[in-house]
């Protein structure tokens, strides 16, 4: 079935299905907010840090921003399409789809794309929005292929993992470990930082951070990152196709 078809029909059904779920349709502002605290929020908290306690916090601007926005634009998109995914689950719209025209690989592959989408055009707000970096688009482009798989990946996480949206919930909260615990790689001076590696949401920030301290060889990194999102999200979604011909 033709992908522009499939957006036609399921488009719309998923705007007025967020707009109609408060729950889920506050989430897509968070990146924007974030956005406007880096931009009116950081830069007094820096002077009042370098004034008050002779602290550079413009030395973690990295860290900071690559937790909010490479981290935090996907898992909004991934969790919004997560929950999407789960309430389709528990009103068998799914098992009805089994029957219809539309073949459930081109769902899935409508499922999958749209959050990478969104998440990089996510990206050529909030950067230029925060004004914290010197990332022209380039560089914002190459950090959004970076990034982009992990908004399926955790789509197809939560909806494979979790049996209704309470479950989804809590284990989005567990996700945001799983978030955070890669930030502590970008205080690991020694080798021992591959050890996050094992964590795919690593690749994405460590792209980020290579940028924004100008090193070499970030395409290398980048390939990794979307290889290895990409293979958690071929894992995931091999497993919701089993949960819904249970």
């Amino acid at each position: 079935m033709n992908m522009t078809k499939v957006l036609r029909s399921l488009g719309p059904i998923d705007i007025r299905n967020i707009r109609r779920d408060s729950l889920v349709a506050w989430m897509i502002y968070i990146p924007i907010l974030m956005a406007l605290f880096a931009r009116f929020g950081i830069p007094p908290l820096t002077s009042r840090l370098l004034e008050q306690y002779n602290f550079d916090l413009t030395t973690y601007y990295p860290v900071l921003l690559s937790y909010f926005f490479i981290g935090l634009c996907p898992m909004v998109f991934g969790s919004v399409i997560g929950f999407l995914l789960l309430d389709e689950k528990d009103d068998r719209t799914l098992t009805a789809l089994q029957v219809t025209p539309m073949p459930l690989s081109s769902y899935l592959i409508y499922r999958v794309s749209v959050p990478i989408i969104l998440t990089i055009l996510m990206f050529f707000i909030v950067f230029p929005l925060a004004n914290l970096n010197t990332f022209n688009a380039p560089m914002i482009l190459v950090c959004g292929i970076a990034a982009a798989p992990m908004a399926p990946m955790l789509a197809l996480l939560l909806a494979s993992i979790a049996d209704n949206k309470i479950q989804g919930f809590a284990l989005m909260k567990l996700i945001g470990v799983f978030l955070l615990a890669p930030i502590f790689a970008y205080f690991v001076t020694s080798n021992w930082e591959l050890v996050f590696g094992l964590l795919p949401t690593y690749w994405p920030l460590k792209v980020y951070w290579m940028l924004s301290a100008g090193e070499s060889n970030v395409w290398l990194y980048v390939v990794i990152a979307v290889v290895y999102q990409l293979l958690v999200t071929v894992f995931f979604a091999r497993r919701f196709y089993k949960v819904l011909h249970q």
